[in-house]
């Protein structure tokens, strides 16, 4: 199984590409860590918002291969314990099916991107900084996965 952060944004900051390589160098390869940036629309003052925010989630869909199961991370989504993450890792590789996590632009995730999900998972009510979330995420996965298999990096 591969499992793909889908993310809107390039050009990040060195310490969160170190962050999220440290994370998903650590993964194993039958639950390989990949991240696939999408390019941001470009925002202006009189940007057409909505037609970005559209145009963002046809490249998504554009990066996730057919018969992918898709995770979308969003506010309204729900609220996992690092061992229901685990659970929910488990239940992917049950599906022997690659896993996209979608992670939008400032202004979230198209509807068209959301109606792709099979499920939604929310890292907090709080705002994070996107490229903060990258990272997070990764170690979060590496974490579901040390539980998984008795791993001692996961200590309660």
């Amino acid at each position: 199984m591969q499992i793909q952060l889908v993310s809107i944004g390039q050009k990040m900051p060195a310490w969160v590409q170190q962050g999220f390589d440290e994370y998903a160098k650590r993964m194993p390869r039958e639950c390989e860590l990949v991240l696939k940036e999408i390019a941001a629309g470009k925002r202006t003052k009189n940007s057409d918002v909505a037609r970005i925010v559209k145009e963002e989630g046809e490249r998504m869909q554009s990066a996730i291969a057919k018969d992918t199961h898709v995770v979308t991370l969003d506010v309204t989504g729900k609220s996992w314990s690092t061992p229901e993450l685990s659970q929910a890792m488990q239940r992917w590789l049950g599906q022997g099916r690659n896993v996209a996590l979608l992670v939008g632009g400032p202004e979230g995730l198209s509807d068209e991107a959301k109606s792709l999900a099979s499920e939604s998972w929310s890292l907090s009510r709080l705002t994070f900084p996107h490229p903060l979330v990258r990272v997070m995420i990764a170690e979060q996965l590496y974490r579901a996965w040390t539980i998984l298999n008795n791993h001692p990096y996961h200590r309660e």
